[in-house]
């Protein structure tokens, strides 16, 4: 068995987002040739896909060659528009919600929904979480590693984490908005330097900010294999003991104390990162996670787990399924297709 917690998806059309608004700044899909679209931002390219990335039954076909039992789907990050007016936000939250919602239904088996939320409005967020959990039946949600200019400890944000506790919704948080101009401008450095930049402040915003202490029941992944975390934990740890007066403001403990507190996904795409990441984070807390459909993926899934020699087969089903089945609060049984 194996569960993907790392994959997104978009519909495969919505409406013109500028003429329902009233502004620009916003994603379209324009269908360009057979099997293919691009993603457009005011008249600019972004992104060109492929029908894997809005056609369930592509992916399907691919699941089944990649003996992927289940993935869990959430929206493309670019979609997470926390820089519009809320309540647009909010609306086409509700518009992505409902169409992931739609896919799972029809392939239950097959899909988990993560929804997406309106987080720049902490209380509109809360409101669509609870219809994400309660009439969409999503177990979790994916947030962004920040919003606008919130960082994920601020005290604005506790609301939604006490909802996501009260509702047992577990947190994908993927990093996103990260600077593309000026020394960032070449070599695709936003995605390969600037996205496990985004998460490592992500995850130490909210140990620095106290949010395990304080929402100790809440279930948090972080994509990317937490970024570049695992490997700067040493320093960050001694800074905090060197500095306390500029690191421990909000929460005195050291941050290796909260190892076990949260998870990440495995795309880390090398084995000694992999042995690295799974000996920090804890073996109780990695989960396959492939990024699919992009590019920067691991393209033949649960790959480099099967290939850890020291890895028993106890261990890698924990990553490949368990652990996943443990962050989602689902039932094994729910996704065996016999």
């Amino acid at each position: 068995m194996k569960i993907d917690i790392h994959s997104h998806i978009l519909p495969k059309e919505w409406p013109d987002l500028k003429q329902r608004y009233g502004y620009g700044g916003w994603i379209q899909l324009e269908q360009h040739s057979k099997g293919e679209a691009k993603l457009m931002k005011d008249g600019k390219v972004f992104r060109v896909i492929q029908d894997n990335c809005w056609d369930p039954e592509v992916r399907i076909k691919q699941m089944n060659k990649s003996g992927v039992t289940a993935q869990v789907l959430s929206t493309v990050p670019v979609m997470f528009s926390y820089w519009a007016k809320p309540q647009d936000t909010q609306d086409l939250c509700q518009l992505l919600n409902n169409d992931l919602a739609a896919t799972v239904k029809k392939y239950p088996k097959r899909f988990i929904g993560l929804g997406t939320l309106p987080m720049q409005a902490p209380d509109l967020a809360v409101k669509e979480m609870y219809r994400c959990v309660k009439e969409l039946g999503f177990p979790g949600v994916q947030i962004g590693s920040h919003v606008n200019n919130w960082d994920l400890n601020v005290p604005e944000l506790f609301p939604v984490y006490a909802a996501a506790e009260q509702l047992n919704c577990c947190i994908f948080v993927h990093p996103w908005d990260m600077q593309t101009d000026g020394r960032m401008s070449k070599y695709w450095l936003p995605w390969l330097v600037g996205m496990p930049s985004e998460t490592t402040i992500a995850i130490c915003s909210m140990i620095m900010g106290g949010i395990f202490e304080i929402f100790p029941r809440l279930r948090v992944c972080f994509a990317h294999g937490g970024g570049s975390f695992p490997f700067t934990l040493g320093r960050i740890s001694h800074g905090f003991k060197v500095r306390p007066d500029l690191c421990a403001l909000d929460n005195k403990d050291d941050p290796k104390k909260y190892l076990g507190s949260f998870y990440t996904d495995s795309l880390v795409h090398d084995p000694h990162a992999l042995k690295l990441l799974v000996d920090v984070i804890g073996k109780d807390n990695v989960m396959l996670g492939t990024d699919y459909p992009f590019p920067l993926g691991e393209q033949e899934p649960g790959k480099l787990i099967d290939s850890m020699e020291q890895f028993d087969e106890y261990l890698k089903d924990k990553l490949k399924f368990d652990n996943a089945l443990t962050f989602l609060n689902l039932d094994r049984k729910q996704f065996e297709l016999h």
